[in-house]
């Protein structure tokens, strides 16, 4: 299939690239630099959707940079990075005179209420409760197609765990120095999947033609606490893991909205997506670490 990835220059959309194209797909990028095998958003929007089979979006300004000020100008950066992309995706599909079968968005786990009790599957309610919960909410109404002509699917996906990017990267510096440990009391949930595990789902949504609406993208493992995350990475490391993160600190460092992210978290199953019959690489936390820090 032709497909066209929408952010594929990061580190999800890296590791997808290459898992299609070595399944025999042909990929081509949307971004914000020019170059082969890509299109320019700009280029996009004036010429319309290059003929494609599908179009998957990743595109989204990271959140958690903890080099970005918790401000109102950050927070505008984070909403049009996710809804003016979308946007633009879902418009020129819905008007491309041969629109492409199938359209796949990825968004967050955010979407459900952080809880130490509740547990959420995909038809969970969510979605008006924060700032991140009515982003994601804004996010897949933004991807909604009028037609019924092109499938549609949604992965809510939990904290990527990879080697060279994603949550790990910002965390092994001071796991590796025996200074890691849990964030905040610790007993928060803490919904996770591998990388591999992540682009296999996408990769399972885009060829198996059954699958559509949404899909949680987390390890169908026994539910994570962040302690137990922090005990797990520090086994993988060989490192003790018993320096808790303070709430204050995290509170100083990303501020007190966006802290939620780190300081709550939520109980999420994959229950459709073990139902569409997607096998899963790294079920389990401990040998997915043990791979990412290898």
């Amino acid at each position: 299939m032709r497909v066209l990835v929408g952010g594929g220059t990061g580190f999800i959309g890296t590791a997808l690239a290459q898992l299609l194209k070595t399944r025999g797909h042909q990929v081509a990028l949307v971004s914000r630099k020019p170059g082969p095998e890509r299109i320019t958003w700009d280029e996009l929007a004036k010429t319309g959707l290059p003929r494609c089979d599908a179009v998957i979006n990743l595109a989204g300004e990271n959140i958690l940079n903890p080099l970005r000020r918790w401000n109102d100008a950050f927070k505008k950066e984070v909403l049009s990075s996710r809804l003016d992309t979308t946007q633009m995706l879902a418009s020129t599909i819905s008007k491309a005179p041969q629109p492409p079968k199938t359209w796949i968005l990825v968004t967050g786990v955010a979407y459900y209420q952080p809880s130490l009790t509740a547990e959420y599957d995909e038809d969970s309610p969510g979605g008006d409760f924060d700032f991140f919960s009515n982003l994601v909410t804004k996010w897949e109404a933004a991807a909604r197609l009028p037609a019924d002509s092109t499938r549609q699917v949604v992965v809510r996906s939990g904290v990527v765990l990879g080697r060279g990017g994603g949550a790990i990267g910002h965390m092994l510096l001071p796991f590796r120095l025996g200074l890691g440990g849990p964030i905040g009391s610790g007993h928060q949930f803490f919904p996770w999947i591998h990388i591999s595990d992540l682009v296999g789902i996408l990769a399972h949504a885009l060829e198996a033609r059954h699958v559509q609406g949404v899909l949680n993208g987390v390890a169908p493992a026994p539910t994570t606490t962040n302690a137990e995350f922090a005990q797990a990475l520090g086994a993988a490391l060989g490192r003790p893991a018993f320096i808790p993160l303070p709430r204050a600190v995290v509170h100083a460092v990303f501020g007190r909205e966006r802290a939620i992210m780190l300081l709550e978290g939520q109980k999420v199953v994959p229950r459709r997506t073990l139902a569409t019959g997607y096998q899963y690489s790294f079920p389990k936390l401990g040998a997915a670490l043990k791979e990412v820090v290898a």
